[in-house]
């Protein structure tokens, strides 16, 4: 009889994601400063641009992304802090990068991102009920890179 055709299903490894700032290490990251939501990763715009013609498409392939990152920092701890102060100083932050639950090669490796920034923090609830500081930052995510040569 033949070997089961499964394949391994991979581990998540929760404590793995972090978000490192490297202008800012005091505003890094990790697993110990995060509510069970973690970290989030969006992206928006297109990867490339289909441009039509009479007959078809001209392809376009865009040199970048933007991206936003959800962190659920929790407002009990002095990250929290750390933030709201960067925010009343810049909300620049420069470039950032977002490690997932992941490792390569089996997973996404990490995202580096450019020109970053605080853009958000949600509403806060000050009811002894909710310990989310949930901050967003955004920035751009450079892709194609064949495109350049």
């Amino acid at each position: 009889m033949a070997g089961s055709p499964n394949v391994s299903q991979g581990t998540l490894n929760r404590l793995r994601a972090s978000v490192i700032i490297d202008a800012h290490p005091e505003l890094n990251i990790t697993a110990s400063f995060l509510l069970p939501e973690g970290i989030g990763l969006s992206f928006s715009g297109p990867i490339t641009t289909n441009l039509p013609t009479m007959t078809g498409v001209v392809t376009s392939p865009e040199p970048y992304q933007l991206v936003t990152c959800t962190i659920h920092l929790m407002k009990s701890q002095n990250l929290s802090a750390a933030y709201k102060s960067q925010i009343e100083n810049s909300s620049l932050i420069g470039t950032f990068t977002i490690r997932p639950d992941v490792a390569a090669p089996n997973g996404p490796g990490p995202w580096y991102i450019n020109n970053g920034t605080i853009v958000n923090v949600s509403p806060l609830n000050f009811s002894g009920r909710d310990p989310g500081y949930v901050v967003e930052l955004a920035g751009t995510y450079n892709i194609n890179a064949a495109a350049w040569s």
